[in-house]
């Protein structure tokens, strides 16, 4: 995957270093970001991979052994916050089990809210 913008290097280097099936999930996950982000420039922050959206940091993703990992939880609805509680795990973190098929419409959710969070905090209007 070649990719020209700078931070997308580190990102796929990033994910090489997981086995092929992590590797896979992960970038399953990424493009699923980068669709509910259009335009979100990729980062290596604290280690892992963020998308930032006009300077600030969106949204985080990592593997580990047994699960990926997103941050930060954004503020959602009753049905979404139902939607999430299997997974959250700690203050702002979603974890996702890889021994079973990943929720790709609930983190593209989350993208999504996260970014009308951002743009509502940042005084602009979002586009739903």
């Amino acid at each position: 995957m070649k990719n020209l913008k700078p931070g997308s290097a580190l990102v796929d280097e990033y994910i090489a270093k997981f086995p092929a099936d992590v590797q896979n999930v992960l970038m399953e996950v990424r493009v699923t970001m980068q669709a509910a982000a259009p335009g979100a420039e990729e980062k290596i922050s604290y280690g892992i991979p963020t998308f930032v959206v006009d300077g600030k940091y969106l949204i985080y993703f990592a593997g580990w052994k047994k699960h990926i990992s997103i941050y930060p939880v954004p503020v959602g609805d009753d049905a979404f916050n139902e939607k999430i509680a299997p997974y959250v795990a700690g203050k702002g973190t979603l974890k996702f089990p890889l021994d079973e098929p990943l929720p790709m419409k609930l983190i593209s959710k989350m993208v999504k809210l996260r970014l009308a969070e951002q743009r509502k905090n940042a005084g602009v209007e979002s586009n739903k």
